[in-house]
């Protein structure tokens, strides 16, 4: 698809989640004739089931266009889709640094949202051309020109075209393809025979043909049989294809500064591709790389563990194979004296944390027990040094420990005025300070705070859409480290410490949740023959308890009359053996007690 340098478009549609992206992603498709119209279906860009069910994206799928304009002209197309989640941002960031704009699609009925305003910011500080669409104009409910007025005071972006469209029957569509013709403007380059520098934006495995990388081409050509250089970590390959996604991936002859594709080398390890790194020729190579790029990090672990030690090989495998096509996922082994073998996972957050173990359910047929998520605390040691930890069990000894750090986000919620005040709290009960607060429009509020991360893991997501009714809205980014004093709590079963429930809590937070804990447990261990005592403890001061009762047999049953001290005589008989049962007798737990710790203590409904 040979086109002028002036002649291209790259862009990429930005949204909040259900707000139209893949949808008008599909109208593009339809009116450029992309794809067959036999192939087409709804949400045609989301390959995964997950992906459709959710109405999310997971994994970003670019495609190329050719799209004849309404002055006679044929330009090139370059849509770079976007993951949704604020996990993904720096995926988001990278596909938005290989695009010279974006469309910014906001529903009509809901208006700007958490992740409209974090979204816009990423393509403002990455200098995109931003093309605000108003989407679902014809539902009842819409709010046209309340929510142009809303981009316009909230985001700072002014509304020239004044674009009201419904994704779902196209009307309005054509008028966004010439907008993208007439507002965003084409690639600037040093020009074709410039040294080649490459953007990698994202990258998958192929069984076959090992990794394929996708790239936007910024200077340069790059075609088969080139030998490149990835400049972040001095990886070399040769090129063996390169190609352009019409959705279907399309060999070419080369590609040209501008153009978005994949180059396909000799690469067999997914480790060696970062996002955001450059890729240049061998010989005659760029000196310098293009800005941003960073290493992407987990943020979020957790134990995953098999519940029949006989799927360990199983669970083994599945994690390899979402690793090759996700290298921001990390595990290594890691064994419990609870649960046997298993894993320690590393995640991006806490939505990447949940898709990730349900493809292991689904399609990999598993059944999993997965600890109680953590964050990595950076631990100062008497002598200077500093470790980071992500493991309750790997903590050292208190003693040795100068100071403990945890990590803060910096979340943006959107809710409605009514509720502000629950928001706050909610906020502050989780050690959160709000630094600001600006009024969105006549019912909403923009609250601006502070959280500790661990704070979050668990239930926030959920109290937050209870208080609020189900409308407000977050996106958060990390927000360094604070000083904190944080403690490992142990849970005690039977006077024995099982690792598997330790966790790393705040020293005010540390009885409340040791109390939630042991409550769950006791509520969901079946009773043993004699009685178990569930604690909770900081080092060896026990700071809160829940019992299990026993079963009772009555040993009394088969005495009739006769002297009171052949009654004593039997129960003492009775007691005695109970106390032996309780020195030698295991207690066993099952999988639900686990999963009442993770809800943070609260019974399944079911």
């Amino acid at each position: 698809m040979e086109q002028s340098i002036d002649h291209i478009r790259n862009f990429s549609i930005i949204a909040h989640i259900d707000h139209g992206k893949t949808t008008l992603s599909d109208r593009i498709l339809e009116l450029t004739h992309a794809i067959d119209p036999r192939n087409l279906r709804e949400q045609t860009l989301d390959a995964m089931d997950l992906e459709r069910e959710r109405g999310i994206t997971i994994k970003s799928h670019p495609v190329s266009m050719a799209y004849q304009a309404k002055n006679g002209e044929t330009y090139l197309f370059n849509l770079i889709d976007t993951p949704g989640h604020v996990d993904f941002s720096y995926e988001v960031s990278r596909s938005m640094k290989a695009c010279e704009g974006a469309v910014l699609v906001v529903d009509a009925a809901q208006g700007v949202e958490a992740q409209t305003v974090a979204n816009s910011y990423l393509a403002i500080d990455s200098n995109l051309e931003i093309v605000p669409v108003l989407n679902k104009v014809d539902l009842p409910s819409a709010r046209v020109e309340e929510v142009e007025h809303e981009i316009e005071d909230v985001l700072g972006i002014p509304v020239k075209l004044p674009l009201r469209i419904s994704a779902k029957t196209g009307t309005g569509v054509p008028d966004v393809l010439e907008a993208i013709v007439s507002e965003i403007p084409p690639p600037t380059t040093a020009g074709a025979d410039a040294p080649l520098r490459c953007l990698v934006f994202d990258s998958v495995f192929d069984a076959y043909r090992g990794v394929i990388v996708y790239v936007r081409v910024v200077d340069g050509t790059v075609k088969a049989g080139d030998m490149i250089r990835f400049m972040n970590n001095g990886y070399t390959t040769q090129v063996k294809e390169v190609g352009i996604f019409s959705p279907d991936q399309k060999p070419v002859a080369s590609l040209e500064a501008g153009q978005v594709g994949y180059i396909v080398g000799t690469i067999r390890n997914p480790e060696e591709i970062k996002i955001g790194d450059t890729v240049t020729t061998v010989k005659d190579g760029a000196k310098e790389n293009l800005p941003g790029f960073k290493e992407v990090r987990p943020m979020v672990f957790c134990g995953i563990y098999p519940s029949s030690t006989d799927e360990y090989e199983k669970v083994h495998a599945g994690l390899e194979k979402l690793h090759l096509n996700d290298a921001a996922f990390t595990f290594k082994a890691e064994s419990s004296v609870a649960l046997g073998f298993g894993f320690r996972c590393g995640f991006l957050g806490l939505l990447h944390m949940e898709i990730v173990q349900e493809r292991l359910r689904r399609e990999f047929d598993l059944d999993l027990i997965s600890t109680h998520p953590a964050v990595v605390y950076r631990v100062t040691m008497n002598d200077g040094t500093v470790e980071e930890i992500d493991n309750p069990t790997r903590l050292p000894d208190v003693t040795n420990i100068q100071q403990i750090e945890e990590p803060l986000i910096a979340a943006t919620i959107i809710t409605p005025s009514e509720c502000m005040g629950d928001v706050m709290r909610i906020a502050m009960d989780r050690r959160g300070f709000v630094s600001s607060t600006e009024t969105l429009d006549k019912t909403r509020v923009i609250l601006t705070c502070t959280i500790p991360l661990n704070e979050i893991l668990i239930d926030f997501n959920d109290m937050l859409k209870s208080v609020s009714h189900g409308y407000a809205s977050m996106d958060y980014t990390p927000a360094g480290y604070q000083k904190s004093d944080i403690v490992k709590m142990d849970i005690l079963l039977n006077g024995e410490v099982v690792d598997a429930f330790s966790c790393m809590v705040h020293r005010d937070k540390a009885r409340a949740r040791g109390l939630e804990i042991c409550k769950a447990l006791s509520e969901t261990i079946p009773p043993h023959m004699f009685k178990i005592p569930v604690q909770a403890a900081i080092g060896r001061t026990i700071i809160a308890r829940e019992d299990i009762r026993p079963f009772r047999k009555d040993v009394l049953a088969k005495l009739y009359g006769g002297d009171v001290t052949r009654k004593q005589k039997l129960l003492k008989k009775q007691k005695e053996g109970k106390k032996r049962m309780k020195e030698f007798g295991q207690v066993h737990v099952p999988q639900e007690a686990f999963i009442a710790v993770l809800r943070g203590g609260k019974k399944d409904e079911k």
